[in-house]
């Protein structure tokens, strides 16, 4: 999961797997357009995403197809969901500090 979400944290990398989740499979030179960015420096991130597990390469001739790993983002849903409990509770002690906060301002 580290390189997971090592993979994701950076918003090129995170704004091409979304790109993916949203049209589907695309050809890199897609990805390069959407990206705003060389073939190159496209070609880096999507290696890092591929090496994580997030995404998965086609070649058809002299081009390479991209899609989102299903399994990998199963994963992350799984975390998240395995952890909901730490976030909920952790936000309602935030929720209680601040209204504490906001009683003594009153005053």
């Amino acid at each position: 999961m580290v390189r997971t979400f090592a993979a994701l944290s950076d918003p090129t990398r995170l704004s091409v797997v979304e790109e993916l989740m949203q049209r589907g499979e695309l050809p890199a030179g897609d990805l390069v357009a959407h990206a705003g960015m060389t073939g190159p420096a496209v070609s880096r991130h999507l290696k890092v995403l591929r090496e994580a597990g997030v995404v998965t390469q086609r070649a058809e001739g002299t081009k390479r197809f991209y899609k989102v790993a299903p399994e990998a983002m199963k994963a992350i849903s799984d975390w998240t969901i395995s952890h909901h409990s730490f976030w909920a509770a952790g936000l309602d002690r935030l929720d209680a500090i601040l209204a504490a906060d906001d009683e003594v301002g009153d005053e």
